[in-house]
């Protein structure tokens, strides 16, 4: 094969491969992995909900232990185990009223994101400070921030 035919044959191969390697689907975003397309959206609703948890109990028992503690510590004999179950049942009292404060019902704001990828997904967050129907925002970590 003479070297003219050799070199125009290699440059019909190399541009055959670089067509076969070419895509013509449109991209509307660079993202560098396909997990980023379902971690960025567009915020589609946000409503104010209130969030009432429940109590696990926990309040009680860790109030009914330390005041079965303390009132162990009181008197002598049958005084003293009058005082173990008046401490236990008060502070199981004021254990569970403790938790029940801190798990009071409070508001909440619930966000529906449509993700670039289709899917839609809902977050509720304590704050929603900077958001708006309509802005572009990430998920990082079940927390929605503007970008």
């Amino acid at each position: 094969m003479k070297p003219t035919h050799a070199l125009s044959a290699a440059m019909v191969a190399v541009s055959l491969l670089a067509a076969g390697c070419a895509s013509n689907a449109p991209t509307s975003t660079n993202y560098s992995t396909q997990a980023d397309a379902s971690t960025y959206g567009t915020i589609e609703n946000i409503q104010v909900v209130r969030v009432d948890p429940a109590t696990s109990g926990a309040g009680a028992v860790a109030g009914g232990l330390v005041g079965a503690l303390v009132g162990n510590q009181i008197g002598s004999g049958g005084g003293r185990t009058a005082a173990t179950a008046a401490g236990a049942i008060g502070g199981a009292v004021v254990g569970n009223q403790i938790e029940s404060n801190r798990n009071a019902p409070h508001d909440m704001y619930q966000i529906s994101i449509r993700l670039d990828n289709g899917d839609y997904r809902t977050v509720n967050q304590d704050s929603a400070y900077d958001l708006r129907a309509g802005s572009r925002v990430r998920l990082v970590d079940g927390r929605v921030y503007r970008y």
